[in-house]
């Protein structure tokens, strides 16, 4: 595997990823009955990979409703457990998106678990379907398509919607015309399906798994549809479930958890001994974005190399909403603003390679598009668009705007997977209280939805992504004394 195979993954976080009735029977018991295919594992290829870890590949069938389908490949990854003597399962790295790969995870985010864990556990990752290095998808989008500004449906100075279903059309008319039959295929159910073929081939009875972001959904619905091949199951920035909208749930949490992380990053910006200080008050770092985001409305800057080549307002919100990930990101917000201030514009951003922004984008539309359908009417969006900028003014009406998903030509192959509390009592949820991408009041949607199932663990802390990231000790020792013994707490916890 090489660089590119990270970069997927890191593109996804910042440029694609964000976005029940039950599954047909008929369709989820035949994946369960389905002989496994073996795994031939063998030295990964590329640099600054952990030289333990190996490499597979995983046929699957392209369409799980047709017995006579295509098999496509599912790229994998494991570094054994290292005590062999303390084994006791596979702990699968779910990555989140849609378009994030873990393929890689073993050597880097899997090696900060705990001894014990890593003791008791292969590491597996995997690209999921339609992901380079597995089969892959690509839209052919245009250039100034691929813009992230552009991949968020920021609406207009004006609050138009116009451009956004514009955009629409024309991604989803790319997206019918290049992306294969692969494309029509990539779905959260899928996924799962595709994870149980690699329990299987892998000759678990059960899998553990540890869910990031999308990966949380993902993981649920995994639990959903074959609750009883599950063992302990780590959620990490918990998705909302909600069976009615899906990814249009995930894409509008972000109004409230922009409003949750602000004000962390106005203290920071206003800190005296801060070299990046745009104010001298945490209450006016607000006033002083939204006039700054309002100029350039107005008044773009040029912005030479950067997709678009241009500093707008758009744009500016669009690194705010990035750089809210993690504190260590606030930098970057911090310094564009300081440049706009003064008229100036840092050095464009490096950007991934654009076929690597290709697939990302195209599997990330895939599965939104695909797992429930979006309203077709520009009076929908409208109206929403409206509503959320009046309330919710630093995203500008972006998280109920149009995505591709408003002018998809695919009706959904099957009804959204509904989360509910049948099953073992086997998942453990770790939430961040502020998170800009998968707020609290979400998570809080999926921790009901599990009801029994389920123990949540809420971190009094700042970012995306909670375990052995951007949250607490007392979370980290949570999840790890649970991935490790099976202990969780007895009912939902804080950890200050």
């Amino acid at each position: 595997m090489t660089q590119r195979t990270r970069t997927l993954r890191n593109a996804a976080l910042v440029g694609v990823s964000t976005a029940l009735l039950a599954v047909t029977a008929p369709v989820t018991a035949s994946v369960a009955a389905s002989p496994a295919e073996g795994l031939d594992w063998t030295t990964c290829q590329g640099a600054g990979l952990d030289p333990r870890q190996q490499c597979a590949t995983l046929r699957v069938p392209m369409d799980y409703a047709d017995p006579d389908s295509p098999r496509i490949d599912i790229a994998v990854s494991r570094i054994p457990s290292e005590h062999p003597g303390a084994r006791r399962g596979a702990l699968l790295l779910i990555p989140g998106g849609p378009g994030g790969s873990s393929l890689n995870d073993p050597s880097g985010k899997g090696q900060k678990l705990p001894q014990d864990v890593r003791d008791a556990y292969d590491l597996i990752g995997f690209a999921p379907r339609g992901l380079a290095p597995s089969t892959p998808v690509d839209c052919g989008l245009d250039h100034g398509d691929l813009a992230t500004s552009k991949l968020r449906p920021w609406p207009a100075a004006d609050g138009s919607v116009d451009a956004n279903m514009a955009t629409a059309r024309r991604m989803a008319d790319a997206c019918a015309a290049n992306g294969g039959e692969l494309l029509g295929h990539l779905s959260t159910a899928n996924e799962a399906r595709d994870i149980d073929r690699l329990r299987a081939a892998l000759g678990e009875r059960k899998l553990s798994a540890w869910g990031v972001s999308y990966g949380t959904y993902v993981g649920a619905v995994y639990a959903q549809m074959f609750p009883h091949r599950t063992d302990r199951i780590v959620l990490d920035s918990n998705d909302n479930p909600d069976p009615t909208r899906v990814a249009r749930a995930w894409l509008a949490g972000h109004e409230q958890g922009v409003e949750d992380t602000f004000p962390d990053f106005a203290a920071w910006a206003s800190k005296p001994d801060n070299p990046d200080r745009v104010a001298s008050r945490a209450a006016d770092v607000r006033p002083l974005f939204l006039r700054l985001a309002a100029r350039l409305d107005r008044e773009p800057l040029p912005w030479p190399g950067a997709n678009p080549e241009e500093l707008n307002g758009n744009v500016l919100r669009q690194t705010m909403l990035d750089s809210l990930y993690s504190p260590s990101r606030y930098p970057t917000l911090a310094k564009l603003m300081r440049a706009a201030q003064q008229g100036t514009v840092p050095p464009a951003p490096a950007a991934p390679p654009e076929a690597v922004l290709q697939n990302v984008a195209a599997v990330g539309a895939g599965v939104l598009c695909n797992d429930v359908a979006w309203p077709t009417s520009a009076a929908v969006y409208e109206k929403d668009v409206a509503e959320s900028r009046a309330k919710y003014p630093l995203t500008a009406g972006m998280p109920r705007n149009a995505m591709p998903c408003a002018a998809w030509p695919y009706p959904p192959r099957e009804a959204p997977v509904r989360i509910t509390g049948r099953g073992p009592s086997d998942v453990l949820l770790v939430q961040n209280e502020r998170d800009v991408a998968t707020p609290l009041s979400g998570a809080l949607k999926l921790r009901e939805a599990l009801g029994r199932r389920a123990v949540m663990v809420t971190v009094n802390s700042t970012g995306h992504d909670a375990y052995l990231a951007n949250g607490n000790a007392c979370g980290d020792r949570t999840v790890s004394r649970f991935l490790a013994t099976g202990q969780r707490p007895g009912t939902d916890t804080y950890c200050a």
